[in-house]
């Protein structure tokens, strides 16, 4: 696993969630820049889902390659819905909502960590 890209994964993705939670605290729905943070976040998300595959047909380590690759595909469907469900909402929460969804990325980020290593 490309443990920089990882951490980079989870700087931006928190940066991204307070954001959203300064929106949220303000009474504001999302705007431009934490959609930008949050489209940075998925196209790294991509390039994470390529190394992490070819990274695994290439080791000889015992990962669990259906969990591995789950987290991978899993992680890049949580962004795209909590932005989704932002829009949608037009009160607060829908920045609330998407705090949430870029608190999930660190969290399936070092579970990513954890099988990897394991």
């Amino acid at each position: 696993m490309f443990t920089p890209l990882t951490w980079f994964l989870v700087a931006l993705s928190l940066a991204a969630m307070a954001y959203a939670v300064v929106l949220a605290a303000r009474s504001k729905r999302i705007d431009w820049p934490v959609l930008g943070a949050v489209g940075v976040v998925e196209v790294a998300l991509i390039a994470q889902l390529v190394v992490g595959i070819v990274q695994l047909a290439g080791t000889d380590r015992d990962v669990s390659g259906p969990f591995f690759v789950g987290y991978l595909i899993g992680s890049l469907l949580i962004l795209p819905i909590g932005v989704f469900w932002a829009l949608a909402e037009s009160s607060r929460w829908g920045a609330g909502a998407l705090a949430i969804a870029c608190v999930v990325i660190p969290i399936l980020e070092l579970r990513l960590h954890d099988v990897w290593t394991a």
